[in-house]
This record gives structure tokens, sequence and C-alpha cells, in this order.
């Protein structure tokens, strides 16, 4: 048996790879080229060997301060460039290799052009938007006013203190006063202030100004044409002429105030109708240049941008590499002479020559003298998991490690777990129709794959597109059980031949009597169509759902405790076979493996024996005669057998370990064999940082502490097997609810909508059932059976053999560095 075992080719997945730490000693001229090319090949994890020291005491801060600074400014360009709506396509040209340096001072010279060109448009923008306001103002406040030669002084003199009531209007102001002669001022006469301000405002500006002047104003307002960008927040808003007429100094104050803490900006007005033409051709002919002006900034201002937006992608790529090297040069000591670096790391044990070579290579480019120095360490720890996977095998891998990293070299479930997890989800889902559906979702994932590889997507999507192939193998296995159960949508079809039943009488076709006869033989693939709305149709597909539950339990809970003998195996851990892996496959299946085979043997006999009946006066009253419950001869001799052997298998666990441990333990530590101690309890529960080897283990063997271990252990594997065969039972449950959901919306929804002739309730019952089979049945459904299944998987399946205490193998890579990573 032993040569037998060895002699079975590896399977690929099934064990993490072997690993091996590897130290490296190398040149600080050679130093940066060599991580570089490590960096590309992406099959070194470095320890950090300055662990206790800050970011800021090591020896490359510097360099990975200026890392930050230029990714900062690289952030701001691509803001820039989005804010502008460029789009600006890598150049695909390969370009020249660019220093550190020189990229820092082409970013300084850019970062410096462009916020001068924003200061510069920023400025110039506010300027236009109060030319553009005042215009608004010329335009609609001429309506509220009267000219009036008997007014001229008063409105001269209010046109002058408004203007310059407004800091920003110095060069309108100087204009004016080249139009209107000044002359004295009427101090008790009407006069009146013009301005525009926000619309959300003015509700409050109106009641404040009616407080402030205690009625003894008049305010007029009008809404504005167009709306006005707001340059703090480069939003269009939507603003309000006003012009308020009042009388008196105090009042003037008061409303100019007021403006001020509103926001509204206040624009001189002339009443003569001749004056206001010349204003507004005179700001409309600035608008005019400030227009032209603000053109040719912007599309100056867009063509630096384009420019950095050629090369952004590549200096953003330089930088991110750039820094991830510092950072793993960070994590690397100097020797004595401070003239070599010295780094530790782990490697798969097929990369050493692969490094190797890098290794070699980065000496040659950089034209060092000294070669770098690489050879294996002894370990003392426990090596990280890495398992080399591909575009299908990754998400069922990803799957497992949610819940735990497979411990180094231990059994990976993700190799069965891509048969049995979309098996096990398709049990409680089957419906080729909706089975369909989701392999319809699932090619169109595939088709796009290449596409959505490379763009963002959102949560909920990328993790939709990173299980592509997940949903894909349930979608075929839904197809797969679904011809078994027979369903479509619900609806039963006669796809491999005809029925094996047919009516008694004519009352048959009413699908309340059980005047179905057998005439031919069985239907040759899945659940006869007959059996649909027959009156015996529940309790039959309930029996079936539910001893099939049983049976696939069962079977996936043996396969767990094989896998935890090979597990044993692998480790060199007798104990553990002796004492753990026989009493448990024993008890296991003297109790429920028994059960499956009474399952299979009343399904090819055809006995109407009351499995209920058997198994529970088994235990009750084991030397009691079956009667017609008997299914095979010595069937009761065998029950007494199995439930003595399924008590034997409870002590046998429990005991026999706790003391092998204590006796080898002695042993060992008295001088009478100096062997390590080959055993899952003392040898395999290491943490990644505790030490391993024979010369390690001297901590103080606490036999109480592994006796009550192994109390937990077994109570726990002996209510499990019953709590965990129940468990299984979800299997019936999810599967008879699908149907039945399925059935209800077609029946009760389609078939009666489809009854009535009016074409509009036809329409809303389709709408409703196709709603329903989308949302409840398709996406509902599909999430619960994938929760379920992966309960069973990580609980029933994992529980039996899985540690999950590992840690994973996070090698530096350029190609695993994200853009969160800056």
């Amino acid at each position: 048996m032993e040569e037998f075992l060895d002699k079975l080719p590896q399977m690929d997945l099934m064990r993490s790879e072997k690993m091996t730490l590897v130290q490296l000693i190398i040149p600080v001229e050679s130093a940066h080229r060599s991580i570089t090319y490590l960096g590309e090949l992406g099959l070194l994890q470095f320890r950090d060997l300055n662990a206790d020291k800050s970011p800021f005491q090591r020896t490359f801060a510097n360099q990975v301060k200026r890392c930050g600074e230029m990714s900062r400014k690289l952030r701001f360009f691509k803001d820039q460039i989005d804010k502008a709506g460029l789009r600006c396509s890598p150049r695909h040209e390969i370009e020249p290799d660019i220093e550190l340096g020189d990229l820092e001072r082409q970013l300084a010279d850019h970062e410096h052009e462009v916020l001068e060109m924003n200061s510069n448009s920023e400025k110039l923008r506010q300027t236009y938007n109060e030319l553009l306001e005042f215009k608004i103002v010329l335009e609609k406040a001429s309506g509220f006013l009267v000219s009036s030669n008997a007014h001229a002084i008063g409105d001269e003199t209010e046109l002058h203190e408004s203007t310059y009531s407004n800091n920003g209007f110095i060069e309108t102001a100087s204009l004016l006063e080249q139009e209107m002669n000044p002359g004295p001022s009427n101090q008790s006469g009407l006069r009146f202030i013009s301005g525009i301000i926000n619309k959300d405002k003015l509700l409050r500006f109106e009641r404040m100004l009616f407080r402030a002047t205690r009625g003894n104003m008049l305010f007029n307002q009008t809404t504005s044409d167009e709306e006005i960008m707001d340059p703090s927040t480069s939003e269009m808003v939507e603003k309000v002429v006003f012009v308020v007429f009042f009388s008196g100094e105090q009042a003037r104050t008061k409303i100019l105030k007021i403006c001020e803490a509103f926001g509204a900006n206040c624009y001189p007005v002339p009443e003569d109708t001749t004056k206001q033409r010349q204003l507004t051709r005179e700001v409309l002919s600035r608008l005019s240049d400030l227009e032209a002006t603000l053109d040719a900034g912007t599309r100056h201002r867009n063509n630096a941008l384009n420019s950095v937006g050629y090369s952004l992608t590549n200096w953003m790529t330089t930088v991110r590499r750039e820094k991830a090297v510092y950072d793993t040069l960070n994590m690397l000591n100097f020797d004595v002479t401070k003239k070599c670096l010295v780094g530790e790391g782990w490697c798969p044990t097929f990369a050493k020559t692969q490094i190797h070579e890098v290794l070699q290579r980065a000496t040659f480019d950089s034209n060092s003298q000294v070669g770098v120095i690489f050879h294996v360490m002894q370990a003392v720890e426990s090596p990280p998991t890495y398992f080399r996977t591909n575009k299908l095998t990754n998400a069922f891998q990803e799957i497992i490690d949610a819940y735990g990293v497979a411990r180094y070299q231990e059994a990976n479930p993700a190799v069965y777990s891509v048969v049995t997890y979309p098996f096990l989800f398709a049990v409680m889902f089957g419906d080729w129709g909706h089975g369909l559906c989701l392999l319809l979702g699932a090619l169109y994932l595939l088709a796009r794959e290449r596409k959505l590889s490379t763009q963002k997507l959102g949560s909920f999507m990328e993790m939709l597109f990173g299980g592509r192939y997940v949903i894909l193998l349930m979608a075929l296995f839904s197809i797969y059980c679904g011809l078994i159960y027979n369903e479509f949508f619900s609806v039963p079809f006669h796809i491999f031949g005809g029925s094996a039943y047919k009516c008694r009488d004519t009352t048959c076709s009413d699908a309340y009597t059980v005047g179905l006869v057998k005439y031919r033989d069985p239907y040759p693939f899945g659940v006869d169509p007959s059996w649909r709305g027959s009156r015996t149709e529940l309790p039959y597909l309930n029996s079936l759902k539910m001893k099939m539950s049983i049976l696939l339990g069962i079977a996936q809970m043996n396969l767990g405790l094989i896998l935890s003998f090979f597990n044993a195996r692998f480790f060199g851990s007798s104990l553990d076979i002796r004492y753990q892996f026989i009493p448990q496959m024993i008890f296991l299946n003297s109790l429920f493996g028994y059960l499956s085979l009474l399952i299979i043997i009343k399904w090819c006999t055809g006995s109407q024996a009351d499995l209920y009946h058997v198994m529970i006066y088994m235990f009750l009253s084991p030397t009691e005669e079956l009667g017609e419950n008997e299914l095979f001869w010595g069937q009761r001799s065998l029950q007494i057998m199995l439930l003595l052997l399924a008590f034997i298998a409870v002590p046998w666990m429990l005991f026999p370990k706790p003391f092998a441990l204590r006796k080898i333990h002695m042993e060992r530590f008295q001088g009478r064999t100096y062997g390590v101690l080959g055993t899952s309890e003392v040898d395999l529960d290491v943490e990644p940082d505790s030490a391993r080897g024979g010369g390690h283990h001297e901590e103080e063997f606490n036999f109480s502490e592994i006796f009550v271990h192994q109390l937990i252990h077994s109570i726990e594997f002996v209510l499990g097997s019953v709590s965990n065969t129940a468990s299984y039972l979800r299997l019936w449950a999810l599967s008879l609810a699908h149907s039945e959901l399925s059935t209800v919306f077609y029946e009760k929804v389609l078939i009666l909508a489809w009854g009535y002739e009016n074409i509009l309730i036809r329409l809303i019952g389709v709408a409703v059932f196709a709603f329903a089979t989308a949302f409840i049945l398709l996406m509902m459904e599909t999430l619960s059976a994938f929760l379920h299944a992966l309960r069973l998987h990580w609980v029933e399946f994992m529980g039996k053999f899985f540690n999950g205490d590992g840690y994973k193998f996070k090698p530096f890579s350029f190609a695993l560095i994200s853009d969160d990573d800056e």
C-alpha cells in the first residue's frame, strides 16, 4: 500500500509549492538594479530586517519621500487633465528610460507652468464674470429706471459711490468717470443700487433688506437669461438682477453692507439711455477681448497638459516602480563594511535558478566588480503558502483563502472545490432554464474578458467578473441537475422519450387521482415528467432529494477524512492516522455510512422499509427483530456490530493519542531518543514566527492541555457527525424551495394572466413573471444557493482536515503593484 501511494503522480494544486529561505548579499552599486530585476521576475518575498525601525529612520527614506512627492504631482496632472476633459492616449513607441532626478525636474517645471496658467486663468475668468454680470445688469436694470433730468446729479453721485463699493471693478469705474461729469449731490432725493445675486439667496436677501430699512425701500428683481460660472466651484449658477430704491445715506450704508454679506455684486447703471448704450458697447467690446484671451489661454493650457498626458501613464508606472524598489531596499540591512546590502526572503524552490540568473544579469548591467552572493539558509519559521493558479482555479482558490490560507504543504481544498462547489450549488438551484440564463451571463463576461480586464469596474461588477468561471461552472452544473429534475422554469419536458406511465382512465388528466399505470421501461434520464402535477409528486420528490442530500453529504465528509489521512501521511504523523483517522472513519461510516448503504439498497430493491424506524431502533432496541423493515439477510447482526464499533471508536479517538504524545515527550527529553517529534500536535501546530526543527522544541509539555484539546476535538467530531449530516439536508430544502417558487410564479402569474383575453393583463403577467424570475429566482436564489454551498465547504467538508492557519506568499512584483499602493 505504501509503495502504491508513493508511486502516485503529484497532483497540481494539491499541495503548495516547496519554499526555500534564501539570503542575498548585494553590492551597493548594483542593489537598485538587482531589486528592479527581481521585481520584474516577481518570485521572491523579502523579509523586513528593519521591522524595529520607523519609516523615517530607514536608509532610503528620502528617496521614498521624493517618489511620494512625484506621485502627488502626477495625480495633480491627472486631475487637471480629467477636469479639462482631455483624452490623452499614451504613446505606443518605446520611450527611453528616464532618470529619477531628470523626471523630478521635469515634473517640477510642468507643475509650476500649470499652476501659473491656472492662476492667470482664474483672474481672467473672474474679470470676465464681472463684466458679464455688468452686461446683464445693464440690460435688465434699465427697465426699472426712468430717465429724469431732475435727478441727474443725484444719480451721478449714486453711480460714482456704488461703483467704488465694488472693490473688484476699478477699471470700469475709471470708464464711468470719463462718461459722466461730477456735480453736486442730492442727499435727500430718491436713490438706487443695482446688482446681481444668486437665486437661492434672493428670498433671504430681500427679507433682510426689508427689515434693515424698516420697509422704506422698493425692491425690484428679474431673472437673468443666462447662467454664470462660479469661479470657486466652476459650476454654472443661476442669478437674479435686482434694483433697490431708497432714500438717505444711512439706508445706503446698510444696503451695501447687506449686499456684501450675501455675496451680491453691485454695479452702476446710469439713468441716461445714451450713456447706458455707450457703456453696454464698451462692456461688450471688453467681453469680446477677454473671450479671445481666455480661449487662447485655454488652448495653451490644454497643449501643455497634452504634452504631459502623452507620457503620464509611463511616468506614473516609473514612479510607482521606483517607490516599490526603495521600499524594498528599506527592508535590507547594511553589512559591517557598509558596502553591501544584506536581504533575506522566501522563494519557490523551482525559482532559485531564475533568481540566480537575474542577479547575474543585474551585476553585469551595473558594471559591478563584485557579484551578488545568493545562498540558501536554514529555515527557522514556517514558510509561506504559494499555489500557482490560472484564470479558472484562481477564483476557487480565493474562495478557500477567504476562510483561511492553507498551512504550508497542507492538502488544498480548492482542488476538489472546482467540481464539488458548483455541483452542490446546482443541486440546490437545479433548473435548466435558469441555468441557461446564468450561462448567458457567464458567456457575456467571457466574451468581453479582454476588454473588462483593462477597465476599472465597480465593486459588484468586479466581483462578478472575478468569478466568471465559477458562474460558468455553476451554470453548466445547474443545466445538468435541471435535466435530472426535468425542470425548465418549473415545466417538465419529454426530452429523452415518452413517459413510463399512462392514465388508468380519463379522470387522470385532472392531476388529482392516482390513476397512473406503468406500462413501459423507466424514463431513461432524470425524473419522469408524469410525476408533475400528480398527487404523489411532492412526497416523491421530497424522498428523492432528501436521500440524495444524505448520500452527497456522507460522500463529501468521507472525502474530507481521506484528505486528513493524506495530510497525516505527508507530514509523517502516524499518531494521527492510528488514533484519529481510523476511529473517525469507523464512527462516521458505522452510523451514517450504514444509512447511505440502506438508502442505496432500498432504491435498488424497491423495498417499502421505513429507514427512520430502522435507524431509531438501531440505538433503542438493537436486538429486536426488524420484521418488514429488514432489507437484507444478516442486517440485525450487522447493526449490532456497527453499533459496537461506533461506541469503541469514541474512546479510541479520546485516550490513546494524549498518552502516546506524553510517552514520546518523556523518551525524547530523557535522552533515549532525539528524533523530531512527527505529530501534528507538536510539529505542525506552529505559528508563522515560531521555530521549527529538532533543537527548538524545548517548551514544557502540558499533558492536561493536550488531553483537554483532544477531548474537545473528539466531542466536536462525534456531535458534528450528526449535525453535519443534518446540515446537508439544506440541499433538499433549497432545491424544493426553488422548485416550488418557480411553480408558483409560472402557474399563479404567467398561466393565470394568459387565461385572460385582455392583452394588457397578459403583458402585465409577462412583466411580473420576468421580474420575479430575474430578481428573485436568478439573483436572490443564486446568492442563497451560493452562500449555502460556501457553508457546506467551509464547515462540513474543510472542517475534517483543513487547518487554514498559514500565510500567503506575497512576492515583490511590479505586476502586483496597484494604483492604491502609491
